[in-house]
């Protein structure tokens, strides 16, 4: 069938100009019955809530697409520069809520839904969470995407689409069992499939030289197996601004669906295996890269993402500016969160050099001034590195390249430091050793023009410390960008009832300008502003007992002080510090120690890595302790340990209105940034926390007396970490002493003897990096001030307050602008002006 053009005499040229979709109750009613009855077949017997979510997410998505295609062809029209952010995680929630604010139609719709007999709540909570991350950096991807619409920055997103999440969390006999995470089991009714836009991904095969028709050097990569790379796109809306930017997930598809004479043959299996091999590539988040098979499943995950990203981006570029590559970094820049895409670095040189014909020094200028680097990490087994081996077989060209990229780069080196073996050594791309190693943090420096750390003291920490060679020689590329979240999902989505208090007394101007918050500090002056505060904080904490009882056949007293620590469970974030003091208050209550009592409900939630046996281990421990304690007659409702399973971004909005105390407890110089953090202060919980990642700004900016200090500072871990002894922390505190005596006689484990041997003995190494008892003192100091002040019901509000009211550095708006205004150099794009 010939392909069809669209004249200006055709009336279908016209299909796009339709009238724009009302907006009012009566317009949504009769869309919502049109895709319930003829989309989606259903009538007044289906009982699912499901459907009606669907009938209502296509509704609103509508309105979406409308304001998406606009913004697209303003971007186009007006050859904006445009910035695009690489992330193998972009931990989303839920769309139909969040389209719902960002279109301001939260009242509209509820009032249509109403009239149909039905709840929004209902619906809201029947969508599943995305399952395209699994913590902090995902999150972050998230909301950074929230605020460049918001801003009306020409920002894409490009991520992959994971069949299958992490993994559905269930606690068994007080351990982690993993279940699968079939998110997209029922479809996704906000993505958009875009075959038009399909790239192929080269694997394996070899590389071969050859001179081109200008007398020019030509590597060609030949013999190797394709898969393609097949878009779905997902609007991301700005706030109630006509913005609607695209995040572009890629799914992995095999370039035959099956080998039709295998089948013929009668090898039904065979027959479909290319396409299945080539579809295991995207079809769990992050596979576990214990093994061999497993690393290279993870490299092609890292490679399908950046070059199908890159190879969309120019193909744009080569659309509307042929192959004239004079102008490509002035128009376009690359952020790449964390390390896991720095291999877009050597992506970008094999496209512009193998594919576009550019000079060496053509492309590599390009790749200089268009990639933008963060770094997420302190921890130096967090920055990945491939074998020279893995990536010879799997990735040849690019082998190829990075040895050229860090050829060049120990020219430079050794011209700045004549003679220096050792510095080029620990400066080198390719670490010598056994097996050669290739350092992709080290990749992901040289090939840009700009490294950021996520918090004042991480980027301090990766200058002087992880990454100090660089410094020296490249002061100018290192910058800070501190982290932030998304207010409107973070405050106004997840705490409605807060917000509109905030927005009736200082204007809704916090929604997009959050330092405007800083107006409600001289109110915690008022008492009847104060009762106000603490009666929509005890209703939050009263929504978060119903929503647990659903899940812990267990009283929880609603007054008692919510003592909250939600994260990815990891030594470093020790828990188990958190762990060691509710065993503490324990012993306490059996020794009778209950004078000027505080009753207290600690609540943990996380997960741990599938591969990860101590952080299993602490979560095992965690339920043990809480089955102990909230089962003793003596503790009634003094105290009550909690784990809370399956921990992500939905389950987040309900717990972070409800906190009372943020536990940030990571051993100071470890925690790059945190993120809930910043959610739990923005929703008014007061903090304990060490001096390590943004704790210290958040101290800042709330003041030393509105924050519960604890613990060694970074320098301090540091001096003390080569004599670290921590049986002389336990012999010198009879506390430490009862909570150790109770762990070692197996208390908690009487039935299981001997399943916490590898917590004690690494808690009471002089080799442990994380130095948890040599903070446990301070932490119990810092957990009697805490009490002290909770006695005080009306201080506590009122520093809750405060925290609130002091939070307004850590919305993402702030966080992108310094993007923007120092990495990026967007124009932004006021949509509703076209």
């Amino acid at each position: 069938m010939p392909h069809r053009v669209f004249h200006k005499s055709n009336p279908a040229a016209d299909i796009t100009k339709l009238p724009k979709l009302g907006m009012d109750k009566k317009h949504f009613i009769a869309d919502f019955k049109h895709y319930y009855s003829h989309r989606l077949g259903r009538d007044q017997n289906c009982r699912s809530p499901h459907y009606a979510y669907e009938a209502l997410s296509l509704a609103i998505s509508d309105r979406l697409v409308e304001r998406w295609k606009k913004t697209y062809n303003v971007y186009r029209d007006s050859d904006c520069k445009k910035a695009f952010y690489l992330s193998m995680e972009f931990l989303m929630g839920r769309s139909l809520s969040n389209a719902m604010l960002n279109l301001g139609i939260d009242d509209i719709v509820t009032q249509a839904l109403y009239d149909l007999g039905l709840e929004a709540e209902e619906l809201i909570e029947s969508e599943p969470d995305a399952g395209l991350g699994n913590g902090g950096l995902g999150r972050l991807a998230a909301c950074f995407i929230d605020s460049c619409a918001t801003l009306q920055l020409p920002v894409t997103g490009y991520g992959l689409r994971y069949e299958y999440g992490m993994f559905s969390q269930q606690i068994v006999n007080g351990e982690q069992v993993e279940r699968p995470d079939h998110w997209l089991r029922m479809g996704n009714v906000w993505e958009i499939e875009r075959p038009e836009y399909m790239h192929r991904i080269k694997f394996g095969g070899h590389t071969q030289t050859h001179i081109d028709e200008k007398g020019n050097k030509r590597t060609s990569w030949l013999d190797t197996h394709d898969v393609i790379a097949m878009p779905y796109d997902t609007p991301v809306p700005g706030y109630k601004n006509g913005t609607v930017n695209t995040l572009r997930l890629w799914k992995a598809i095999a370039t035959e669906e099956f080998n039709l004479q295998e089948f013929n043959a009668g090898d039904y299996a065979e027959a479909v295996a290319e396409k299945n091999t080539a579809e295991n590539i995207t079809m769990v988040l992050y596979p576990n890269d214990a093994n061999e098979n497993g690393k290279a499943l993870r490299l092609q995950q890292q490679y399908l993402l950046a070059s199908a990203s890159l190879q969309d981006v120019i193909a744009n570029w080569v659309g509307r500016h042929g192959n004239n590559f004079s102008k490509f970094a002035e128009k376009n820049c690359f952020q790449l969160n964390d390390t896991h895409p720095s291999i877009a670095v050597a992506e970008l040189m094999r496209l512009l050099m193998d594919i576009h014909g550019l000079s060496w020094k053509e492309a590599w200028n390009i790749t200089r001034q268009t990639m933008a680097y963060t770094n997420h990490t302190l921890l130096p087994e967090a920055l990945e590195k491939w074998s020279v081996n893995l990536m010879q077989n799997l990735l040849p060209r690019l082998m190829e390249i990075i040895f050229d990229i860090n050829a060049h780069f120990m020219a430079e080196v050794s011209a700045h430091w004549p003679g220096d073996n050792p510095r080029m050594a620990r400066m080198s791309i390719i670490e010598k050793g056994h097996q050669k190693q290739v350092r992709m943090a080290f990749l992901a420096i040289v090939g840009s023009f700009s490294v950021n750390g996520v918090a004042e003291l991480h980027s301090k920490l990766l200058q002087e410390g992880l990454f100090r060679d660089f410094y020296e020689l490249w002061p100018q590329k290192f910058n800070n960008k501190t982290n932030g979240v998304t207010p409107r999902r973070w405050l106004a989505g997840c705490n409605p009832e807060l917000a509109e208090f905030i927005t009736a007394t200082i204007g809704d101007g916090w929604l997009t300008d959050l330092s405007q918050l800083s107006k409600l500090a001289p109110y915690s002056e008022d008492a009847a502003f104060r009762q106000k505060w603490y009666d929509l904080n005890r209703a939050s904490k009263q929504r978060l007992v119903d929503y647990k009882k659903e899940e812990h056949d267990i009283e929880i007293n609603v007054d008692a002080l919510f003592d909250v620590q939600v994260k990815r469970i990891h030594e470093y974030k020790r828990q188990i510090l958190n762990v060691l003091h509710v065993i503490h208050l324990y012993d306490r209550i059996k020794r009778g120690d209950t004078q000027n009592w505080v009753d207290r409900c600690v609540l943990i939630g996380g997960k741990a890595a599938p591969g990860y046996v101590m952080a299993k281990k602490i979560i095992k421990l965690i339920n043990n302790v809480g089955n102990v304690i909230n089962a003793d007659p003596d503790v009634g409702e003094k105290l009550r340990l909690v784990f809370m399973p399956n921990y992500c971004v939905s389950a987040m909005e309900k717990i972070c209105p409800g906190a009372d105390l943020s536990e940030q407890i990571s051993t100071a110089g470890k925690e790059a940034s945190g993120t809930g953090n910043m959610k739990f202060m923005m929703n008014g919980a007061l903090t304990i926390g060490t001096l390590d990642g943004a704790n210290i700004e958040i101290r800042e900016e709330v003041g030393a007396d509105n924050f519960f200090l604890f613990g060694l500072t970074e320098t301090e871990v540091e001096a003390l970490r080569p004599h670290y002894d921590p049986n002389w922390f336990i012999n010198q505190d009879s506390d430490l002493q009862g909570v150790m005596r109770l762990l070692e006689c197996g208390h908690f484990n009487q039935f299981e003897p001997g399943i916490f041997d590898d917590i004690i003995a690494s808690i009471k190494s002089p080799h442990d990096p994380w130095m948890t008892i040599a903070d446990f003192r301070s932490y119990l100091e810092a957990q009697k001030r805490v009490e002290q002040t909770w006695r005080d019901q009306d201080r506590w509000t009122k520093m809750s307050i405060l925290n609130t009211a002091a939070s307004g550095k850590f919305s993402t708006d702030r966080t992108i602008s310094e993007y923007n205004n120092e990495i990026w150099k967007l124009s932004p794009v006021d949509v509703e002006k076209y």
